[in-house]
């Protein structure tokens, strides 16, 4: 097993809480190790380029030498699609350029701070159960299945895009495609759902522009919660707190602003898994959801 270092990001100790608590009871039910990245700090967020980009590469980097560094850590696992793009990005600018490496080095340096030297890699939460567990090893660790819940995976634009940053998708059998990502279906399908052919999985929620111009996030939520539902879905299973939360306020925007309903539920890939595990909904934070799904997962026989 690598020796991986959590990094919930901002988001997983705000909006994204039941995501960082189904996160820390299913990787301990599962019987996977993981410590906390100490001191770290913000990945630079979608902000922090717009100041200036070096800035951000340098947050992310900081990150990734604590992990090494200071922590012995090989693996950073980041659940939110943000941080681990970011952190990727980072990855890659300095693997490709010797300048950035060097301007990151130097900033480290000046500031005090341990300095990354690329000897550390970055896994989504979905990469790394899967490379740990895989659908067979979901299977064998079942108590309780899933029940043939219809599930749209959704996985946002953040999770395959720029192609470039993620050298390690797209490679054949076994690994993850940026073109249509499966891991998510292949975990909660070994779970025991059943994933709906959705033509949505990577499409963009609006998160960037929720308030800037919420009009058009919502639109765009709606979107995807509409497809969702056109392809059978009973729920949309999220894999970035970012999107997760976009899509439960802007379900509730739609019908309160334009009277448009949908009914379809919104649910961590990882308080699914962990209902599967034999957790109960209060313990994976199902309650905590905006998107109040517990009467489906009754119904379903499932909590």
């Amino acid at each position: 097993m690598a020796k991986v270092a959590y990094y919930p990001g901002c988001a997983l100790e705000g909006s994204g809480g039941p995501y960082d608590k189904s996160t820390r009871v299913l990787v301990k039910e599962l019987g996977l190790e993981m410590e906390n990245l100490e001191d770290y700090n913000c990945c630079g967020a979608m902000e922090v380029k717009n100041i200036h980009p070096m800035l951000q590469t340098y947050m992310s980097a900081r990150n990734l030498a604590i992990a090494s560094k200071l922590q012995g850590c090989d693996t950073v696992m980041a659940p939110c699609n943000g941080c681990y793009r970011n952190l990727k990005q980072t990855e890659y600018e300095c693997a490709t350029s010797e300048e950035t490496m060097k301007t990151v080095q130097d900033l480290a340096n000046k500031s005090g701070d341990p300095v990354y030297e690329g000897d550390v890699r970055t896994l989504h939460a979905l990469e790394w159960f899967m490379e740990e567990l895989g659908p067979e090893g979901i299977k064998q660790r079942v108590k309780k299945s899933l029940n043939g819940l219809k599930i749209a995976n959704y996985y946002g634009c953040m999770y395959t895009r720029p192609r470039q940053i993620f050298p390690e998708k797209d490679q054949g059998p076994g690994s993850e495609s940026s073109y249509a990502p499966h891991f998510m279906d292949d975990l909660l399908s070994a779970a025991g759902a059943v994933a709906v052919d959705f033509p949505l999985k990577t499409a963009c929620c609006g998160g960037a522009h929720t308030l800037s111009d919420s009009d058009t996030s919502t639109q765009l939520v709606l979107n995807i919660l509409q497809a969702a539902e056109d392809a059978g879905a009973e729920v949309i299973a999220t894999e970035c707190p970012t999107c997760h939360s976009g899509l439960e306020m802007h379900q509730v925007r739609a019908e309160v602003e334009f009277g448009i309903k949908t009914n379809v539920k919104v649910i961590y890939f990882t308080q699914l898994l962990g209902l599967a595990m034999g957790l109960s909904p209060r313990k994976v934070g199902i309650p905590d959801n905006v998107s109040d799904s517990m009467d489906l997962l009754a119904a379903k026989g499932i909590a």
